[in-house]
């Protein structure tokens, strides 16, 4: 259920909800995951794979099992985020309006070593799946920032939790972003522009009902 948080709350997706895997998280072995199609993926191209994905609107998102919703809301009402909270860490996965010729993640990537040096975080770069990944470490927190360029989109994921859990947390969340569709739609929008994040009505629904609790 959904637990009061200031403007979040929190909902459990059960098991039946996606079949992405997960680690076991209290042994050391390397677990065997589900096999997701190589992604992400535009709208257009979106694989008939059977996988459960939750509707985000603007991303359609492969949840893995086990894991809790987290909903950001502003206070004039729109939703800011929808983060995926795992026992080693929590994931969040955005997407932007893109020039058509793409390259935007390299520049936003440039910008985030900026930022994240400059509010004294330890930034790494790392040549990854889809290009460059960043890894910081601020406050005894990792963080793993992965993106991706498509049709008119950028894909970013991070993913922050403890230390002890960062190869695993950044291997899931690959493994979320490999799994993700893109409705970039064929408005036009500014480069940079979050693309919305809308809620299923069930969802949408309980967290109006909480808030006017």
């Amino acid at each position: 259920m959904f637990g009061k948080r200031g403007k979040r709350g929190r909902h459990h997706v059960s098991k039946d909800s996606g079949r992405l895997g997960v680690p076991n998280y209290d042994v050391d072995e390397v677990v065997e995951e589900a096999v997701v199609t190589a992604g992400p993926f535009d709208e257009a191209d979106a694989p008939q794979d059977g996988l459960s994905r939750l509707d985000l609107g603007s991303v359609r998102v492969p949840v893995p099992d086990g894991a809790q919703l987290q909903v950001e809301v502003d206070p004039s009402g729109p939703v800011r985020a929808v983060h995926l909270v795992t026992p080693i860490g929590q994931i969040t996965v955005s997407a932007y309006a893109a020039p058509r010729s793409g390259d935007l993640w390299p520049e936003i990537c440039e910008e985030l070593v900026s930022q994240l040096r400059g509010d004294g975080a330890r930034v790494i770069k790392e040549a990854g799946e889809w290009g460059t990944e960043l890894a910081a470490t601020a406050n005894n927190v990792v963080l793993r920032f992965v993106g991706v360029d498509g049709p008119r989109w950028m894909l970013r994921g991070v993913v922050a939790g403890p230390g002890e859990h960062n190869v695993m947390a950044s291997d899931l969340l690959r493994n979320v972003i490999r799994g993700t569709v893109v409705v970039r739609g064929d408005s036009a929008q500014p480069v940079r522009t979050p693309l919305p994040v809308e809620l299923p009505p069930a969802i949408a629904q309980h967290i109006q009902a909480q808030q006017q609790g």
